[in-house]
């Protein structure tokens, strides 16, 4: 066999074609989430992208939509696309998607928690992997479980001691399983688009809302607009990392181990910042100018009682075996 010499030229053309194929094999996936680029969610899926590239070697990016870009800020849209293939990928939370899911309700049945380690017998356990595979019916792969957390109530009106203080509150609810757990409690809730939120917030809209200190009420700002905050822990709410099915089945074995790993080291990473960011946020939100009350046992007790019309309404929309999963996981961590 003869050796072929390549001249200068030829030489720089080979090596450039197989550089722009080693280019064309790289792929960057579009992420979408609803929040803002200040918060934990945000934080989480960027730590997600920078662990797939490593783990690929940059075959495999992602970009970050913040604030549901790419649905012309619909949470629900948002979701629904990716269950199409529309997205690749996206971090949304479990209440964000009952309009498309109801049984995703029972992770913030009220006062259903009382601790992380409760909560985490369900995200992280044998519930988790129940609530996974009713996504996947929606054609989302459910690669890891995050945090938004334990949501408490803010307003621009009055303190909340009690459940007749919120009488008459005109309150911003991400959900239907919030609507009737307001209207339980004597308020006003209308739905509404988080990427509407601040703004409503801001004019007078309306009153108040309830979401996560950690996660979104401090990155968020929420305390320049709301002045009293009520440490209520009446609800817990989850995030989870989904990736469409159809771009699920397009990886080989191989990439999609390594699309999980880095999901799940990510929403580790994601839960811890969070649960920082929640312990330290109490203090911070005094320094900040708002009138922060923490229930007694005895007052948690009376809005546990105001709320138990919803929790019971919707442990009937989720499904009484979904509920007493969750019940059986949370009573053994006791």
């Amino acid at each position: 066999m003869k050796a072929v010499r390549l001249g200068g030229g030829a030489l720089a053309a080979l090596i450039a074609g197989a550089m722009m194929l080693g280019t064309a094999s790289a792929e960057t996936l579009r992420l979408s989430h609803n929040v803002g680029d200040t918060t934990t969610w945000h934080k989480g899926a960027e730590k997600f992208g920078e662990l797939l590239a490593e783990a690929t070697d940059g075959d495999l990016k992602v970009r970050v939509f913040p604030n549901a870009q790419l649905a012309g800020g619909d949470q629900m849209k948002m979701t629904e696309m990716v269950g199409r293939g529309a997205l690749d990928l996206v971090v949304t939370s479990a209440i964000n998607v009952t309009p498309l899911v109801p049984e995703m309700a029972v992770f913030s049945l009220p006062y259903l928690y009382s601790s992380y380690d409760e909560v985490d017998a369900t995200t992280q356990g044998a519930p988790g992997e129940m609530m996974s595979k009713i996504l996947l019916d929606k054609g989302i792969v459910v690669l890891a479980w995050g945090e938004n957390g334990f949501r408490e109530l803010t307003n621009s009106v009055r303190p909340v001691k009690a459940p007749e203080d919120m009488q008459g509150l005109n309150m911003r609810v991400s959900g239907p399983m919030y609507i009737d757990v307001m209207n339980a409690l004597g308020a006003n809730p209308t739905q509404m688009q988080w990427s509407e939120t601040l703004t409503a917030l801001q004019q007078g809209v309306v009153d108040g809302q309830e979401n996560p200190i950690g996660a979104v009420i401090i990155p968020q700002q929420v305390y320049e607009m709301q002045k009293y905050l009520t440490a209520w822990h009446y609800s817990y709410d989850p995030v989870f990392l989904g990736v469409s099915q159809s771009k699920w089945d397009s990886l080989d074995a191989e990439t999609q181990e390594k699309m999980r790993k880095a999901a799940v080291e990510a929403m580790a990473w994601q839960r811890q910042i969070s649960r920082e960011a929640t312990a330290a946020g109490i203090d911070f939100l005094r320094e900040a100018g708002m009138e922060v009350y923490e229930p007694t046992p005895e007052e948690l007790a009376a809005f546990r009682a105001a709320t138990r019309p919803a929790f019971d309404k919707w442990s009937e929309k989720v499904g009484p075996e979904i509920v007493e999963a969750f019940q059986s996981a949370i009573a053994g961590t006791n």
